[in-house]
């Protein structure tokens, strides 16, 4: 996660004493006017409730402490930020409800989120539609940018409106095959899939690159990510000799999968991706010891560019923790931050009354270094950082075990 040089947030700033109301008059770009500045709403879209929320609270901390800073240094003259979240629940259909909710509001310049690829593939078109910037700090589904052509090396660009500050499952599926089978000395895994975006494209990345390594993949199934009951599964994996289970989806469904898969007596790793690195993972895992995730950047505890983020996020006094997006949240929010100020210093120090074309034009050109390191992004709108992190729960938490850029098999 990338460093700014931030100011200190006091507990004053984390009771709230820079929110901004709704009040005031609208300037002539149609923006709410809050005395001498104008507000600029950032929408926020996360599953805040439900089986996810630890990850999509996290997620919504983060955003709000970059628009604090933001305001509290006076980062762009003449505007305030102020953070707009809605909950998605994790539901496709919900998270489009909320995307015509942001775009019905004229203050939202942008939006940070969704937390779920298969959320995002019903939000993207409507943001096209309307010129509203989208980015996602965890959305991984190569599609959603490149499109499906990107298989067979066809990328296309899928809508001009969506960016993000994490990287592809293309990039973390290879990383994590060429983790087991390079570094982990594992030639067999059985795949399963939870038959979602994220899951099933993750899963599909590494089968492909693990078998061109060398590896085997001794069996495959799919599983309902809602069940909880999982032994008829782990009964077929114990015939296949396999000597890891390779999972593509999420830490509620990953958890129960890995303790019973322990309990039937296969002492033998659970690994997925960013959908199960999450502290709510061990926790849900009697069993977890030894289990293995990848997750996008370095870990912030070890960047000296996340060092003020993680001391403003503890004085800011969050009740959740920041989680695995913490960082691309906040660097994803202050993408959009960055745009404004582009698009305000391109007007003669206003807010333009185009607002939405203006931060979308400038998003191309924001280049700044974040909590998570360096910020760009390429001709698709995906993130130029593609390092990774593989992690094994060690004493009932994760513990990072290897970052750097995959091998591609």
């Amino acid at each position: 996660m990338r460093q700014r040089s931030i100011i200190a947030i006091t507990a004053v700033l984390a009771a709230g004493s820079l929110t901004l109301t709704a009040c005031g008059s609208r300037d002539e770009g149609g923006n709410s006017s809050n005395g001498d500045k104008t507000t600029v709403v950032i929408g926020l879209d996360a599953p805040l409730t439900g089986d996810l929320s630890a990850l999509g609270l996290g997620m919504k901390n983060s955003a709000d402490l970059a628009a604090k800073t933001a305001n509290k240094e006076e980062f762009v003259k003449g505007v305030e930020f102020k953070i707009e979240s809605l909950d998605d629940q994790a539901q496709p259909s919900v998270g489009q409800q909320n995307a015509q909710k942001f775009i019905s509001n004229k203050d939202v310049l942008g939006v940070v989120g969704p937390l779920n690829s298969s959320v995002s593939q019903q939000m993207q078109k409507p943001f096209n539609d309307a010129g509203l910037t989208q980015i996602s700090p965890a959305n991984t589904g190569t599609e959603l940018t490149q499109g499906d052509g990107w298989k067979t090396g066809d990328s296309v660009r899928q809508f001009k409106t969506f960016f993000r500050t994490a990287t592809t499952d293309e990039i973390q599926g290879a990383f994590a095959a060429d983790y087991l089978y390079n570094q982990a000395k594992i030639k067999k895994v059985y795949l399963i899939d939870d038959q979602k975006t994220y899951g099933a494209g993750l899963a599909a990345s590494f089968k492909t690159n693990f078998t061109k390594f060398g590896g085997q993949i001794v069996g495959s199934d799919h599983i309902n990510p809602d069940d909880r009951d999982f032994n008829a599964v782990v009964a077929k994996i114990k015939k296949t000799g396999a000597e890891a289970l390779y999972y593509g989806g999420e830490y509620p469904a990953a958890a129960p999968l890995s303790q019973q898969l322990k309990d039937s007596g296969q002492n033998i790793p659970l690994m997925g991706g960013d959908g199960i690195y999450s502290g709510e993972f061990p926790k849900l895992n009697k069993k977890a010891e030894g289990d293995l995730a990848t997750s996008v950047g370095e870990p912030v505890e070890k960047l000296d560019s996340a060092k003020t983020f993680i001391k403003n996020y503890e004085a800011a006094g969050y009740e959740d923790a920041y989680e695995a997006y913490g960082g691309l949240t906040y660097d994803a929010t202050w993408a959009i931050i960055e745009a404004v100020k582009l698009a305000v210093e391109g007007n003669d120090g206003k807010v333009p009354s185009d607002g939405r074309k203006a931060v979308l034009d400038a998003m191309a050109k924001v280049k700044f270094d974040g909590v998570t390191g360096a910020i760009s992004f390429d001709e698709f709108g995906d993130t130029t950082n593609h390092t990774m992190t593989a992690y094994k729960v060690k004493s009932n938490a994760w513990a990072p075990e290897f970052s750097g850029e995959p091998k591609l098999g």
